[in-house]
């Protein structure tokens, strides 16, 4: 029976395949109510896609719902343009490096039931047919199964619509979303085919085109085809792709059964926004590509990944609905390299003699362990760094499933309001003063904090210690700054620490604390050596740092570089770390509007005359001469500049960015 009256739900998402229905699970999960709204009254039973890859497995392990799969048999080696490609190069220790078959009609009917037991709703046979907004939500129009193009229509209101509707999008179309790219221009015939008995191959170049034959356990045999200088247009027959086969290898695969035929090609088109207002895409309504190596359809899964837990804090009333924005800074960049490999990927497969050059050449790269590695990264999606999903579930609404433990765990006891909870950190010279006192802060609320140092392990080792008996996480990383090798020596130890303890290499929190401070000797005095030095450590090292960091920074990321109130006054004795100093904060300043549709924020903070702990603050006359600079009439305490540093990591200070801070207790204030 048709229904004629308006519903309301928190969230319409537009299309039932795998995109559609693992999102409606993860807003389900969240504690978000959600429609599926899908035109086909059944799923189709094909099986367009039918490999995931490491970081898709990994995700549906973490929900719980990789077991509701059953075992799924390896592919093996995998390819890029054609040619072989190892992806459990990746990362060997990976649980689950490599490929894996799963057929997409099996993904579809597992997920189908994994998003009805959580509680979603899936209309099939109800098409979208208009979408307005209401200033509170979107009212979706739809017409049901009852027949007519008014009998069967009704409205939905809804807070959010979400379009998983594929190529031809609806939702794209009707919310006026813009795309760029290209539509395609080559185009490969693929079909399912029984009853034939033809050897495997892979994509294999013969001088009329490009040929794969999988033989699957079934019996069933996946073929595809491209014929170089055809391109078929119209519905695709059987006759076509056994004429294409026969012309291109020579066999007759005519006797077979066709059970399934469909084209594909090198379109490559992306929407400029993965969000406008109350509208979101995700999956093949944000991005079209041709479907090789199995990357669209684990980037669409991996969209639904970011999108859900996102969206179920914003409508459960956990979060503001700024939240979104970062669904589109996290993931149009990761949709967009995607297609820039799948086109690197089109050219060397569907090229002609022009490319067997560039074959040839790229076959030898391929010879480097390091360029394995990071085109298996890049396909597997493990090097995709993303702001994590929160350990707990939206706290409005019961989740319908527990949430994982964080990695690492808050502790009884602890006085802390958590505002970095799942956050990580590096500060450098963190094994004392402003940056120990830093680093204990960050722990404080929440943050797995990497303590660096130089060469007093055990005063880093210490700072650890206090972070630890007050029930937060660190971990020590050594490198000498100022020196070749240094910012890769950093890194090296960061990686290891944060992959040991949290299975990731991302990083949120920057603070660039490390620094030499002149001695104090007469500006004459100066020697280039020195000169060099402070500029090595001071100057080159944090910049190289950000720079490093930046590769594995999400969305809200924060970084903090120390400068001094030296740089707001004339202390002719320090002009040479002034001048560092004033170099920080040109990067600071520079780098703002850079990093701000990334939406991280970087800020300058500049203690002043702070105990660092050094022999001169046992002195109480020394220090009685030194307060008298303060307003406060006191000298600075570690802490002081702390709390500083560690408001602007927190999301309250989301609206400051290349800013200079004075922490200096009104030093500057003349």
């Amino acid at each position: 029976m048709a229904r004629t009256s308006a519903t309301r739900t928190d969230v319409v998402v537009v299309g039932a395949g795998p995109v559609g229905l693992f999102l409606a699970a993860e807003l389900r999960a969240g504690g978000a109510d959600v429609v599926v709204v899908e035109k086909l009254t059944e799923p189709t039973g094909e099986s367009r896609a039918s490999i995931l890859h490491a970081r898709t497995m990994e995700i549906f392990a973490d929900r719980g719902f990789l077991p509701r799969l059953g075992e799924l048999p390896p592919v093996g080696p995998g390819h890029f343009g054609g040619l072989r490609l190892d992806l459990a190069e990746a990362d060997p220790d990976h649980p689950y490096a490599g490929q894996w078959e799963c057929l997409q009609y099996h993904l579809e009917t597992e997920l189908q039931a994994y998003a009805l037991d959580l509680g979603a709703e899936i209309r099939r046979g109800h098409t979208v047919t208009g979408l307005r907004d209401t200033g509170e939500g979107v009212r979706v129009e739809v017409r049901g199964p009852g027949g007519g193009a008014r009998a069967g229509s009704y409205a939905i209101d809804a807070r959010y619509v979400v379009g998983c509707d594929g190529e031809h999008s609806t939702v794209r179309a009707l919310g006026g979303f813009e795309t760029a790219g290209h539509d395609a221009d080559k185009v490969m015939l693929r079909a399912d085919v029984a009853g034939i008995e033809i050897a495997n191959r892979r994509l294999q170049r013969f001088d009329g085109g490009i040929a794969t034959a999988y033989r699957r356990p079934d019996g069933t045999t996946r073929l595809m085809v491209h014929r170089f200088g055809e391109q078929p247009a119209g519905e695709v027959t059987f006759a076509q792709v056994v004429s294409a086969w026969a012309a291109v290898t020579g066999e007759d695969i005519g006797h077979g059964e066709p059970r399934w035929l469909n084209r594909f090609g090198t379109v490559s088109r992306q929407v400029t926004a993965y969000r406008r207002g109350r509208l979101l895409l995700a999956g093949d309504a944000a991005h079209s590509q041709m479907p090789v190596g199995g990357q669209a359809v684990n980037l669409g899964l991996q969209d639904a990944a970011n999108l859900g837990w996102k969206l179920a804090r914003v409508v459960t009333g956990a979060d503001r609905p700024e939240l979104l924005d970062t669904y589109h800074a996290e993931r149009h960049p990761v949709g967009a390299r995607t297609l820039a490999n799948i086109e690197a990927q089109a050219r060397l497969l569907f090229g002609t003699q022009e490319v067997v050059a560039l074959r040839d050449v790229f076959g030898e790269l391929l010879g480097q362990a390091p360029v394995r590695r990071h085109l298996a990264r890049m396909i597997s999606g493990l090097d995709v760094t993303e702001r994590p999903r929160p350990a707990a579930p939206a706290p409005t609404r019961p989740a319908a499933r527990p949430a994982p433990h964080p990695p690492h765990i808050h502790q009884p006891g602890r006085s802390t309001v958590d505002r970095l909870t799942d956050k990580t950190a590096l500060v450098t010279g963190s094994s004392r003063g402003i940056g120990r006192a830093t680093a204990i802060r960050l722990a404080r609320e929440g943050a797995l904090v990497a303590v660096h140092y130089t060469a007093n392990e055990q005063a880093a080792n210490d700072t650890v210690e206090l972070i630890e008996k007050e029930g937060g996480s660190a971990f020590t990383v050594r490198a000498e700054l100022g020196v070749p090798g240094d910012v890769h020596e950093l890194f090296l130890g960061l990686e290891r620490g944060l992959k040991e303890r949290t299975g990731d290499t991302r990083l949120d929190i920057l603070v660039n604390n490390a620094a030499v401070t002149s001695t104090g000797s007469a500006p004459e005095d100066l020697t280039p050596e020195e000169f060099d030095h402070y500029f090595a450590v001071n100057a080159k090292a944090p910049y190289f740092i950000v720079q490093r960091a930046l590769g594995q920074m999400p969305s809200g990321g924060r970084i903090v570089n120390l400068t001094t109130g030296v740089t707001r006054t004339s202390v002719p004795d320090q002009v040479a770390y002034a001048m560092t100093k004033g170099a920080i904060e040109q990067l600071t300043f520079q780098l703002a509007r850079i990093l701000a549709p990334r939406g991280i924020t970087i800020n300058s903070v500049a203690p002043g005359i702070t105990n660092n702990g050094g022999p001169i603050f046992d002195n109480p006359q020394a220090v009685e001469a030194m307060a008298k600079f303060s307003a406060f009439n006191r000298v600075g305490e570690a802490g002081d500049v702390a709390d500083v540093i560690t408001f602007l990591t927190t999301d309250e200070a989301r609206w400051i960015t290349g800013a200079f801070i004075d922490a200096t207790g009104g030093t500057l204030l003349g």
